[in-house]
């Protein structure tokens, strides 16, 4: 008769380490990026003071982040009810 099935190695292997993790490309000098380095200025100083400033909110608590948010949305509307009525 042989002998019950146990799941796992075989008997006498064990585990060894995980792999090491390859290191990465070193770090680029200068502050990270933000993600917003292709953002056009709209040449409206409305809509790019609402643009920056929701820029800007990236690094605020999010209780002054939705307050930004908010000031800019109300800012584009206002500038777009504007450019409507022209």
């Amino acid at each position: 008769m042989s002998a019950p099935f146990r799941p796992g190695p075989p008997p006498g292997a064990r585990p060894g380490p995980p792999p090491a993790a390859r290191p990465g490309p070193p770090p680029r000098p200068g502050p990270p990026p933000t993600g917003y380095e292709d953002v056009e200025e709209a040449h409206h100083p409305a809509v790019d003071a609402a643009v920056q400033a929701m820029i800007n909110a990236e690094g605020l608590p999010p209780a002054d982040q939705i307050a930004q948010y908010e000031a800019a949305y109300q800012t584009l509307r206002e500038t777009l009810a504007t450019i409507d009525q022209a």
